[in-house]
Formats: structure tokens, sequence, C-alpha cells
């Protein structure tokens, strides 16, 4: 397959594509993030040099991802607490002048028809890559494991330490991440924070939640909690640190 490598903003003519493929696969409430989505216009217009597509040679995405640049010095307490940290982190370090050393992968995306086809870790590496020519000396990612969801009530601390036979990780995006000499630091068990109404959270869930308490939600790693006398609903999603060489 004839691929090759571009920076978003240089094409806005693939955005509607880009909107489609990367909105697919993905439960609703995944994209109600208050938090992250206050930065994003400055994520966007700041960093948009760690923002990448994989094109074909007839201008299909084939793969896409993302990132951003913060301070960190390589402890685990000085750690991002998890995606949305990650990005105010990397906003407020930037408004503030200050310097980045670490590039944070957010997000990176095959397109359905093509997964499993080992690209999913040529996109990783296109990041790595990105943050080192941005002058990045380390690369770490909050990493939201594909089959947690399977396990809600799991905590992640326990899920993250689950193997397969041969010693590899059981889900298969931490496994990736593996495979590439990435190795897990710990959980960050608030990773992303997904809120909504007790209306919007039945149209997301698909199903009646009649009173408060915790939910089990279709494709969420964790609980959903709702408070019917508030008219609120919270989702905090545990993800897991990775280090990546």
């Amino acid at each position: 397959m004839d691929l090759r490598t571009c920076v978003f903003d240089d094409r806005p003519d693939l955005r509607a594509q880009a909107e489609e493929i990367f909105s697919a696969g993905w439960p609703e409430f995944i994209f109600h993030d208050p938090a992250a989505d206050r930065q994003m216009d400055r994520v966007r217009a700041w960093f948009g040099e760690l923002n990448l597509l994989l094109v074909d040679g007839a201008d299909r995405i084939v793969a896409g991802g993302w990132g951003v640049p913060v301070s960190w010095d390589g402890t685990l307490d000085d750690l991002p607490g998890g995606y949305d940290d990650a990005l105010l982190r990397a906003v407020g370090l930037h408004e503030a002048g200050g310097r980045a050393d670490t590039l944070v992968i957010a997000a990176a995306q095959v397109r359905a028809d093509l997964q499993g086809r080992g690209l999913a870790r040529e996109m990783l590496g296109l990041l790595a890559s990105a943050g080192e020519h941005a002058g990045l000396e380390r690369v770490i990612a909050p990493v939201r494991p594909t089959s947690k969801a399977r396990y809600p009530l799991t905590p992640m601390t326990e899920f993250m330490t689950w193997t397969r036979r041969d010693g590899a990780p059981l889900d298969p995006w931490l496994r990736t991440h593996q495979r590439m000499g990435a190795r897990m630091l710990c959980a960050a068990e608030r990773s992303m924070t997904m809120e909504g109404s007790v209306t919007e959270w039945e149209k997301w869930a698909g199903f009646a939640l009649p009173a408060s308490g915790r939910y089990v939600v279709p494709g969420a790693l964790a609980p959903l909690a709702l408070d019917h006398a508030a008219d609120h609903g919270e989702l905090v999603e545990p993800n897991v640190w990775v280090r990546h060489r």
C-alpha cells in the first residue's frame, strides 16, 4: 500500500472524511468530555504539527493520530492525571511560555476496514517521530484499553496486570504498545470525565435509567454515576499510562 504522511491542517479537503472515520466505532458519550472540549480549540491551533494523517495514493485516510507537548520529569508523581489533565497541562504550559520535553499521544486510530494490518503501530511510530522532530525527549500515552469495557467493574490497576498465556497483555491495544517497546507505568484513575443529563445518558446508554445510582453502560470502562435530583450523570474513566522508548 502506497502511504504518505501529512499534517492534518495541511489537508482541509480531508476534514469531512476524517470526521466520519474517526467518529466511527466510538460510544456517543466519549464525545461529551467538557474538560477536554474546553481545551480543543487551542490544542488544534497551537499543536497542529502533532496532528497527523496517514493517507493512501487515492487520498483516502488510512489512519490518524494526534498528541500534545507537556513538561514531565520522568517520575510517576509528576505524570498528568490522564487524558484531560494532559491537554490542560499542554495548554497551560504554552500560555506560560514554558518548555515542553514530552509528547503525550492522545489518540491514534485506524480506519475500521484496515484494522489488524499493523497500521496502528505505524501511526504510533509516526507520532513519536513527530515528537522527536519537535524536540520532545520522551513519549507517553494514556491508553484506553479496547477490551476494558467488557470488565467495567474491575479496577484498572487489576485489569492492566491481566495477561494471555504467552505473557503478553490481555488487552490488544496494550499489546500493540508493548510490542513497540512501551512499558506500563500506572493506572490513570481519572483520565477522562464524561457528563450529561439523565435524558442524555438514557439516549447514550440505550435504555432507561429510572433511579439514582451506578449503572453499567455499553462501551464504558467504568460504571456511570447518576443523580436524578441534580439531573446529572458522570462517567469517570481510567486509562493506563505507558511510556515508549
